[in-house]
């Protein structure tokens, strides 16, 4: 996308902003990248609650936060809760496996789509107000990570 574009689609979004009473987006039709964003905004503010009474000190919540929300332990999750999922959340899961964005070096293209597909899933059950099962799912992955990071430092 040029630097134009990008700057045109921003100033529409901000204007958006502005309507009153604009009307939010059909959460089935969202882009699947969106609701990720979404998911990844819920994991981790999620993950980082968890944490606080772990330690008084920040930088070792944000040191293990970062590390337990990266896509390398969010596709661990995801792989072992695969099997758990409805046949609706099936479908947000491979729309979100399945989109297009670009791949950071610090994971794997598998472990990214997983990862994002994982954020989706989130994005969507909260944006759903699923809260009973979201929970669900969060608890089980945060133990999931746990267990994952423990096994890996020894």
């Amino acid at each position: 996308m040029r630097f134009e574009q990008y700057q045109m689609l921003k100033q529409h979004a901000l204007a958006a902003c502005e309507v009153a009473g604009a009307k939010f987006p059909e959460v089935g039709q969202m882009n699947p990248i969106i609701l990720a964003y979404i998911g990844d905004i819920v994991f981790s503010m999620y993950v980082r609650l968890r944490l606080l009474p772990t330690s008084g000190q920040v930088r070792v919540i944000h040191d293990l936060g970062s590390k337990m929300v990266s896509a390398v332990y969010q596709c661990k999750a995801m792989q072992e809760l695969q099997e758990t999922l409805t046949e609706e959340e099936q479908a947000v899961f491979r729309r979100g496996r399945n989109a297009k964005s670009m791949v950071p070096k610090s994971a794997s293209v598998h472990e990214y789509r997983m990862a994002t597909a994982f954020e989706a899933l989130l994005g969507w059950l909260f944006l759903m107000e699923r809260q009973e099962r979201l929970e669900e799912l969060l608890d089980k992955s945060f133990d999931i990570i746990v267990q994952s990071v423990k096994s890996k430092k020894k």
